[in-house]
């Protein structure tokens, strides 16, 4: 799949699939009655983005809504918490942080099929591609500059004093995030890998040190953030399924993956191979230089178990994918095409396991 092959796969909506589809004539008498200013008729179509929460865009003739919802089907333990992410930007939007408005949150599954909520529609730009194609030096300096400033905003909030303190249990957060990605992988395991079996043993005895427990969102990358439409700011980021309290620092070396991640068809950006300078876009030792300077947090002494563990995280999330696929569970279109990414980043963990060995 080519650069803008992607942007457009990826980009805007489309029908909603059979298997996503709800009533909603049911949905807009729900909004009606419970959603402030809210007025029909709704128009309701599906993004088109990879996402494993299916996501719909609802449109009426004074606004555009977004409603998240759990996927149908078997689901993984604690996976899909849209409930969480509906308390994370409640607490965040308070806070002047930059996420989508949230507007309504719903636990009866009779509305749409599951609990789902809705936020408002944050207008901009997303790209897909991290080396954003469509956009220029100077430009792409400013976002990536913005988005290094967003992530170490989030990292500076104190839990407790944005009503999230016990929004996860913080510490030792990377060794349980092994445990339970170890546990997900053997949920949705479809063949042995030999590279994710060696990982499963050998994380758990190569922890990083303990760090200040902070709000880690978990899935921090470009194309989980709105770009303002005429400026390079960010206007939200979004996708916090993956939410919780931990390591900023593992959180902060997961969106570093990008300047390493293995080519794919599957929509997995990487800036591997680009020549970043003429790009405009800042090399990894000095996007993490600017993170430092901003938060105190240096990841360097022990980046190497921070990749291992970040590359196995994302194998073992997109086994889950491969799994979702097994089950015919599985949302995006794309979903297949992910799955066979497990072994690249299985590998890419390993050598960086190698690495801190050294």
């Amino acid at each position: 799949m080519t650069t803008s092959e992607r942007q457009s796969a990826f980009s805007g909506t489309r029908e909603v699939t059979e298997r996503l589809r709800f009533d909603a004539s049911r949905l807009e008498s729900y909004l009606a009655e419970h959603l402030p200013a809210f007025a029909g008729p709704i128009v309701v179509s599906q993004f088109k983005g990879g996402q494993s929460n299916p996501t719909y865009l609802i449109e009426t003739p004074l606004r555009r809504y977004v409603l998240r919802r759990k996927p149908p089907g078997k689901l993984l333990p604690s996976a899909h918490a849209v409930d969480r992410e509906y308390r994370v930007i409640s607490a965040l939007h308070a806070e002047g942080f930059p996420v989508a408005e949230p507007l309504l949150y719903c636990e009866n599954e009779s509305i749409v099929g599951t609990a789902f909520f809705v936020m408002g529609f944050a207008d901009g730009r997303v790209f897909w591609e991290p080396h954003m194609p469509e956009s220029y030096p100077a430009e792409r300096a400013q976002v990536y500059d913005s988005m290094n400033a967003t992530l170490a905003r989030l990292h500076s909030f104190d839990p407790a004093a944005i009503g999230l303190g016990d929004y996860g249990r913080g510490e030792n957060y990377v060794a349980r995030q092994v445990v339970r990605w170890s546990k997900q992988y053997r949920a949705s395991e479809t063949e042995r890998i030999e590279d994710m079996e060696r990982l499963i043993d050998w994380l758990p005895a190569h922890l990083p040190p303990k760090q200040p427990t902070r709000v880690v969102h978990g899935d921090y990358r470009l194309d989980n953030m709105v770009v303002a439409p005429d400026a390079p700011t960010i206007v939200a980021v979004l996708d916090w399924e993956l939410s919780t309290l931990g390591d900023p620092l593992a959180d902060f070396s997961y969106h570093l993956m990008q300047w390493h991640m293995p080519h794919s068809d599957a929509g997995t950006g990487s800036l591997d191979g680009f020549d970043l300078a003429a790009l405009g876009i800042p090399a990894r030792d000095n996007y993490i230089a600017a993170y430092l300077a901003r938060t105190g947090l240096d990841p360097r002494p022990h980046l190497p178990v921070y990749f291992a563990y970040n590359f196995f995280r994302l194998a073992a999330i997109m086994q889950g994918i491969a799994g979702r696929v097994r089950d015919g569970t599985a949302t995006s279109a794309y979903a297949a095409g992910k799955a066979q990414l497990v072994r690249p980043l299985a590998a890419q963990a390993f050598e960086f396991a190698r690495e801190a060995k050294l």
